[in-house]
């Protein structure tokens, strides 16, 4: 009897180690499921917050809905005169499916010095400066900004890798915040392929 006792409780005994094994086994697939193969979606333009040229925050998400063009100025670079096409540019078709947004550097020859109220004045005393203008910022480098990151990185931005080669640079984006091209510095903001960009 006491055979038959042990027996049976033997048995039991490693039926009940083996549903702990198999529940410890589903709930270990469940966990790698859940982990393998992550979900990341890639950033836009409207995951970003800089500040402008007054100090205030501005949220990108704000141009949801809208094409937007983003240049590098400077103030005393021979291609400053671009900023007569660039203003052009925004009073013909800037509003509510188009901004300009212009960052100040001084990355390039050292060829924006001025604090941001001396390049808000130049801007406006020169050219008549009205489309957006932001916080003087660096495009290159290791303490390039978080924007100018996604901009120049493939990695970041899912189409490609560039660098920013001079003053007046500018890169298109969609009206969805996702990167379409990168347009050289010494392409005139109103290039022909610009403006059919603009419209399409």
């Amino acid at each position: 009897m006491k055979t038959i006792s042990l027996a049976i409780g033997l048995l039991i005994l490693n039926l009940a180690c083996s549903q702990d094994n198999t529940t410890s086994q589903k709930d270990e697939v469940i966990t790698n499921n859940t982990n393998e193969n992550p979900s990341k979606s890639m950033k836009t333009i409207h995951d970003f917050k800089v500040k402008d040229i007054n100090g205030n925050e501005f949220d990108l998400a704000s141009l949801k809905g809208k094409k937007v063009m983003i240049v590098n100025t400077a103030s005393e670079c021979g291609l400053t005169p671009q900023y007569e096409n660039l203003e052009k540019l925004h009073k013909e078709y800037g509003g509510d499916k188009f901004v300009i947004i212009g960052f100040p550097c001084n990355d390039f020859g050292a060829q924006e010095p001025g604090s941001n109220e001396e390049i808000k004045t130049f801007c406006t005393k020169n050219y008549g400066v009205t489309f957006q203008m932001m916080d003087k910022v660096t495009v290159v480098g290791d303490n390039k900004c978080e924007l100018y990151k996604w901009l120049t990185e493939e990695a970041n931005n899912g189409v490609e890798s560039t660098t920013v080669q001079w003053n007046f640079q500018k890169y298109l984006i969609d009206e969805n915040g996702k990167y379409v091209k990168m347009v050289s510095p010494k392409t005139l903001p109103d290039d022909p392929e610009v403006i059919k960009w603009i419209k399409g």
